[in-house]
């Protein structure tokens, strides 16, 4: 991997056209911001050796393509649990006419909140403990998610909005094969990887990697047809059951639309040793 999703300078990450988004040309894809957070939550000293179980990320307004800060922080230190808070700024204010509106949120020194972040870390479960009953309820409950075919099994597509070549994070710093049809509504499941790494020389985590393609959930089981909504997630939130595995990321994504009511898509996630936890977003709905 030679290219990189971003790029260090100083303080500051600048995107490269590898983070641009489908909505908007002057706006980064919510994958990229979300697996360079999770990785600098992975960092974030003491407690690495906790694993995080749960993931969120706000996107309070587009993420701009122009220079970005992360500001991470404690708010809860433990031995056994931890809380942690990032928060992303630029010096660039967003674009204008954006679905969401709102005033910008400026700092002290001029910084515009655009994305705020949680993690939770937790010591892990024994690996010894007995095995749970199973009670009537559990038995009759809906079944567990089974794991999904590999990726050899799956078709390469380019995935974008129309037939350009452009760079974007969808079409070229992810690798996909789909198992379903990616041009059907509806829901779908596919196989993602990273092609690049996130920084310059820096290998990409597992965690990063999930987070990355967890933000595809509401773009890979559309409910309604790309050139004539607008279907962005304000936010994701990601729960695991333990921690990925490898290059390869599944989703088996669907979207609930209600009129008068909200989005919301619902993602669970896969390594190649089977699902692994799941994805939700909120979604903001409007006619383009």
């Amino acid at each position: 991997m030679t290219e990189s999703i971003f790029i260090a300078e100083g303080e500051r990450v600048v995107p490269s056209a590898h983070a641009r988004g489908p909505w908007d040309p002057g706006a980064l894809h919510g994958g990229a911001p979300a697996a360079l957070i999770t990785a600098a939550f992975e960092r974030m000293e003491p407690g690495s050796e906790l694993h995080i179980a749960r993931l969120g990320f706000e996107f309070l307004r587009p993420i701009p393509f122009a220079p970005l800060t992360l500001s991470t922080r404690f708010v809860r230190r433990g031995r056994r649990v931890q809380e942690l808070a990032c928060e992303l700024t630029t010096g660039t204010h967003s674009p204008e006419g954006w679905v969401g509106g709102g005033a910008p949120d400026l700092g002290s020194a001029g910084e515009e909140l655009i994305a705020r972040a949680s993690a939770l870390r937790v010591q892990e479960v024994p690996a010894d403990l007995p095995a749970p009953p199973t009670s009537a309820r559990e038995s009759s409950s809906p079944p567990e998610p089974q794991p999904l075919p590999p990726p050899a099994a799956g078709t390469a597509i380019r995935f974008a909005l129309d037939d350009s070549t452009d760079s974007s994070f969808a079409a070229t710093a992810m690798e996909m094969r789909w198992l379903s049809d990616p041009r059907a509504l509806g829901p779908g499941r596919v196989w993602m990887r990273l092609r690049h790494p996130l920084l310059p020389g820096e290998e990409p985590t597992a965690l990063a990697r999930l987070a990355a393609t967890a933000d595809f959930g509401n773009g890979v089981s559309a409910a309604l047809p790309f050139d004539r909504f607008l279907f962005i997630n304000a936010d994701l939130t990601i729960h695991l059951q333990r921690q990925p595995e490898g290059e390869w990321i599944g989703l088996e994504a669907r979207t609930l639309l209600h009129g008068g009511g909200t989005g919301l898509t619902e993602s669970v996630l896969h390594d190649q040793r089977g699902p692994l936890g799941r994805a939700f977003q909120t979604l903001v709905v409007q006619p383009r």
